[in-house]
């Protein structure tokens, strides 16, 4: 994470609350799982599926900040990367 993007990540933790931005965060994945179901079920919906990504990461990375989680994230993904990687490559 940038240093530039964690601080302004803390500025809206500390300015909203960690309890807001965690409910925050659940309305934008909700929100991006809406926009999933629409376009499964044939919706050209592209662009709302783009935006919904855009918050639920910026949503993500305040989360690693309030969970104080954000090395444990990392090696969680690194793990999970390399587990796909084997299946794919069985």
């Amino acid at each position: 994470m940038k240093q530039i993007d964690y601080e302004l990540y803390k500025k809206a933790i500390i300015k909203y609350g960690s309890y807001n931005q965690i409910i925050k965060s659940v309305e934008e994945l909700t929100e991006l799982n809406k926009e999933l179901l629409d376009n499964s079920f044939g919706a050209d919906n592209i662009e709302h599926i783009s935006e919904e990504m855009a918050d639920v990461e910026i949503m993500l990375e305040q989360l690693k900040i309030i969970y104080n989680n954000i090395k444990k994230v990392k090696n969680y993904k690194q793990e999970k990367l390399e587990r796909l990687r084997v299946r794919i490559n069985e």
